[in-house]
């Protein structure tokens, strides 16, 4: 008889949504449906979609948004999984910051920190970026950021960049 490996426990996490080219709400709601179909993951909770001017990029304003999900993928596993979803929804890395049709950031994955070669847990810049703070306390307001604290004491600081509620 073989044993199976135990499988993960389900872990907590939240996922960074944004596009600016092309049909972006089409492509925020596209992708927030194909997060609901990713093996061993259950979507929670979705923010309600924003509009916000791009920071240290060109282009049209973004649609953003936020979704929960409970996963059973190792992070590395799921980062992965987001970056196929991108490659699905045509994204394109011709140089940092470009448009994009679609970006997806990893940027909680339970009470982890992680630092490797390619993911950073906290996503390094998600308490300087209203679009990701606003959805974020939109889904839990409460929510605190591994070796930050409250994630609401970082929202007045973000407080002068745009960002609207469609």
């Amino acid at each position: 008889m073989r044993l199976q490996p135990p499988a993960l426990a389900p872990v907590t996490t939240f996922v960074g949504l944004g596009a600016n080219l092309g049909d972006a709400r089409s492509q925020v709601l596209g992708a927030i449906a194909q997060l609901e179909m990713l093996p061993d993951t259950r979507l929670v909770a979705q923010s309600g979609l924003f509009r916000s001017a791009p920071i240290d990029a060109g282009g049209d304003d973004f649609i953003n948004a936020v979704a929960q999900l409970e996963t059973r993928l190792p992070a590395e596993e799921l980062l992965l999984a987001l970056q196929a979803i991108e490659h699905d929804f045509g994204r394109q890395r011709p140089y940092p910051n470009a448009p994009r049709t679609l970006d997806l950031d990893l940027l909680l994955y339970g009470n982890q920190t992680i630092a490797s070669a390619t993911l950073q847990v906290p996503h390094p810049r998600m308490t300087e970026r209203a679009f990701v703070l606003i959805p974020l306390l939109q889904i839990d307001p409460l929510i605190q950021i591994p070796g930050r604290g409250a994630a609401h004491r970082f929202a007045p600081a973000v407080a002068g960049q745009r960002i609207q509620r469609i």
